[in-house]
């Protein structure tokens, strides 16, 4: 039986120098919701563990200069939810991110940790991607920053490289008329499986979309970012046509699979309803900002 190391660093640099150096042996915890699953169920056995709860730059969520937010990747959904401004700002986002398991499970899950477990249906990646989120990651070569859709390269596959860490998620600022949704389909009353899963965000003006960006979660391998149904609804009135475009292409999108939760052709009639349900209420949430 191979021995598993556990390391909790006060740094970034130290943490990205444990991870590099394991050449691939080691996890990171960012939450555990995932990591323990999986070793419990012999899918992995990381030689290292490397648990980042203890960074205060993974776990912190700072507000920008213009309004913008600065979130921790290993931030708990339970701290995102606690924020006094982060969910009237961002509804949508905390939704996603407040579907993440259960009432304890939230005390630990984190979005770092969705997003870099590379499941199609992480129910916090669309809405981090409607919401045009940037992830910063750190690895041996010094930091960069790609968007969120940028990562995913496939189920329990993302883009990083060798020995990155994935730091942090930046929020851009709100223009006034702006905010966001985020609605799923399971088959049951709570934590299940996504489905479909839609982020929607918008910025009105004059009654008419100036902005839009869409994000589609779990039907193909991994999630979406839909530019021809963001294209469908900016400088409309969100009008019955330009809606169903939208739905349109969100349908056209979808490269599902059949399982036992759904069929190609039922996630793809529901990616098309979904769409609808967010784009309606992500309107309403923006008239009333």
């Amino acid at each position: 039986m191979t021995d598993i190391r556990y390391l909790a660093p006060k740094t970034l640099d130290e943490a990205v120098g444990a991870f590099a150096a394991a050449q691939g042996a080691a996890r990171i915890l960012a939450g555990g919701t995932d990591l323990l699953v999986q070793m419990r169920a012999g899918v992995i056995r990381p030689g290292l563990i490397v648990d980042i709860k203890k960074i205060s730059e993974m776990t912190s969520i700072e507000e920008t200069a213009g309004g913008g937010f600065r979130i921790g990747a290993a931030v708990s959904g339970a701290a995102l939810g606690e924020h006094p401004r982060f969910g009237r700002v961002w509804p949508g986002v905390l939704e996603a991110v407040n579907l993440i398991g259960s009432t304890q499970v939230q005390g630990r899950a984190s979005p770092g940790g969705n997003l870099c477990n590379g499941s199609p249906a992480g129910d916090s990646v669309p809405a981090m991607i409607a919401a045009g989120a940037v992830v910063t990651v750190q690895g041996p070569a010094g930091r960069r920053e790609m968007p969120v859709e940028a990562v995913p390269a496939g189920p329990g596959r993302t883009n990083l490289k060798p020995g990155e860490i994935v730091v942090s998620f930046t929020l851009p600022p709100r223009p006034a008329g702006s905010s966001d949704a985020y609605l799923r389909m399971i088959p049951r009353t709570e934590m299940d499986i996504a489905v479909v899963g839609v982020g929607v965000s918008l910025t009105m003006a004059g009654g008419k979309v100036t902005a839009a960006r869409v994000g589609l979660g779990a039907v193909a391998p991994t999630v979406l970012l839909v530019g021809d149904a963001a294209r469908a609804l900016i400088g409309s009135t969100l009008n019955e046509a330009s809606v169903e475009a939208a739905a349109a292409a969100c349908r056209a999108a979808c490269k599902p699979i059949d399982d036992k939760r759904g069929t190609i052709v039922y996630r793809t009639k529901v990616a098309g309803v979904l769409l609808k349900r967010t784009v309606a209420i992500a309107a309403d949430r923006a008239k009333g900002g």
